[in-house]
C-alpha cells in the first residue's frame, strides 16, 4: 500500500534549520560598548534603518528609512546597502559583502555601528524541532510517495513538562 503526501519538510526548511542564527548588537558610538542587541533565528532578511517597519529601527539623521538589508544566502548572511549615505566596512563603502561573526559596519561614515554575531545555537523550540525531526525517518524531499511503515513509525516526542509553570501560576494540576 502507498500513501501519496507533500513532504513534511521542504528543501528550503531544511536549509533555513541549519542556518546561523545572527545576533546584531548596536555598539555605544565611542566606547564601542554594546548598548542593545537583536537576535533572530528564523528570518530569511533583516532591514534596518529609520522606518518603522525594519525588523531594526534605529533613529538617527544620517540612516535612511530603509538603510542596510542582510540576507540570508543558503547558509551565509551578506550584507546589503540601501541608504544613501552608505554602509560602511573597516571605513569603506560596500554594496555588498558577506558577513562574517564579529563584524562591524557602520550605516553612513559617522553612523550607528552595528556587530554581527553568528552561531549555531537555537531556542529551546528549535532545538526541541530538531532532535524531533531526526529521530523520524523522513522521505525524500523529492519524492512525494510515504510507505505505510513511514505513517504508523512510532514518533519520539521530546520530554518536556510545563508542571513547573503550571504550579507557579497556580494551576489545578
Amino acid at each position: 500500500m502507498r500513501l501519496y503526501l507533500k513532504p513534511l519538510l521542504s528543501k528550503v526548511d531544511l536549509l533555513n534549520r541549519d542556518a546561523p542564527v545572527i545576533t546584531l548588537t548596536l555598539l555605544h558610538p565611542i566606547k564601542s560598548t554594546p548598548i542593545q542587541s537583536w537576535k533572530f533565528d528564523n528570518e530569511s532578511a533583516i532591514r534596518i534603518g529609520r522606518a518603522t517597519d525594519n525588523n531594526v529601527v534605529l533613529y538617527s539623521a544620517v540612516v535612511s528609512r530603509h538603510h542596510v538589508e542582510l540576507r540570508r544566502v543558503g547558509l551565509q548572511w551578506k550584507i546589503i546597502n540601501l541608504g544613501t549615505n552608505g554602509t560602511y566596512l573597516k571605513e569603506s563603502p560596500i554594496t555588498q559583502v558577506t558577513a562574517e561573526d564579529g563584524v562591524i559596519f557602520s550605516l553612513a561614515r559617522s553612523g550607528p555601528q552595528i556587530q554581527i554575531h553568528l552561531s549555531k545555537y537555537r531556542s529551546k523550540v528549535s532545538a526541541d524541532s530538531q532532535k524531533l525531526e531526526s529521530a523520524m525517518r523522513l522521505p525524500d524531499p523529492d519524492s512525494d510517495t510515504v510507505t505505510a511503515e513511514d505513517v504508523t513509525k512510532p514518533i519520539p516526542l521530546p520530554q518536556t513538562s510545563l508542571e513547573s509553570e503550571v504550579a507557579k501560576k497556580g494551576y489545578p494540576s
